[in-house]
């Protein structure tokens, strides 16, 4: 039988959110209504707890316009965490959540190069999804395998490409960009043996080690994980907290016995962030 997934997680708030060039969601976007956001930050907040979830509020970090997105700060398993390394515009968060982590009782331990937390390494029982190349380092692949005990698939999304089709270069972090520059924009975990996930965002490799796991697994379309952000959801393994605008994928969630809730979006993914990067799971087991 499944076990429940995420039933505590971290939250700060969207008091300084605000959007920077950081990644392939927010070019040529219109200004962000904070109230509004703040509005859809509490709605999330309000529907983790009422599925069952401990939410532990923290304030949000003064001056981080990106630091409602908790899952960034870094992964737990246990009581250790390995601590992001953020992109330059986010660097300013990285000492608080620390802070914030070790009062939780968190054994900190240090990446030795740039890695995006929780939003780039999904936990699914014992496997854990861990993206490459953009926001996260390869090398943090088997730092993470020997430092949490995880069997790590690794993948990498499709880049971003320019009018040469070349790949493009966030001018902010000097890394290569992806619209999935997270992996929790391109799979989600439902329970520990049951997955969503889009192909097309997947390199062919990638797409490969998925289809040869023993899981089970739902198509997410292009459509819905770039337009509609699918797959950036919370499940506890039997509520689900996504997106209102994926009806395929709720449709396939709910032929699985799971239940959904659906708060409305639309600021928060502005920057590129939706509901899974609100929350960092602190129970990982």
């Amino acid at each position: 039988m499944a076990t429940s997934i995420n039933k505590t997680v971290l939250m700060s708030g969207a008091d300084y959110f605000d959007v920077v060039d950081l990644n392939a969601y927010s070019h040529n976007i219109e200004p962000v209504i904070r109230d509004k956001a703040i509005i859809e930050f509490t709605s999330i907040r309000k529907a983790l707890e009422k599925a069952g979830v401990t939410v532990v509020k923290v304030d949000a970090p003064a001056g981080c316009q990106d630091g409602i997105f908790t899952a960034n700060w870094g992964l737990c398993r246990g009581d250790k965490v390995i601590m992001s390394s953020l992109p330059g515009p986010r660097k300013a968060e990285e000492a608080y959540a620390e802070e914030v982590l070790q009062a939780q009782g968190k054994q900190i331990i240090k990446a030795p190069c740039h890695f995006s937390g929780q939003g780039d390494a999904l936990p699914c029982g014992n496997y854990l999804f861990a993206g490459s190349n953009y926001r996260t380092d390869p090398r943090m692949h088997d730092f993470i395998s020997q430092e949490l005990g995880y069997e790590v698939i690794d993948l990498e999304t499709i880049p971003e490409r320019d009018a040469n089709d070349a790949p493009v270069i966030n001018a902010l972090s000097g890394w290569p960009d992806s619209f999935f520059y997270d992996i929790d924009l391109a799979i989600s975990v439902l329970r520990d043996d049951l997955i969503a996930w889009c192909p097309d965002a997947f390199t062919p490799d990638s797409q490969a080690k998925l289809r040869a796991l023993p899981i089970k697994k739902i198509e997410v379309s292009l459509q819905e994980a770039t337009k509609g952000f699918a797959c950036n959801l919370v499940s506890t393994g039997e509520y689900v907290i996504m997106s209102a605008h994926a009806p395929q994928l709720q449709a396939a969630i709910e032929s699985y016995g799971l239940h959904t809730t659906t708060p409305d979006i639309s600021e928060l993914a502005k920057g590129g962030g939706y509901i899974r990067c609100t929350t960092l799971t602190l129970d990982n087991q």
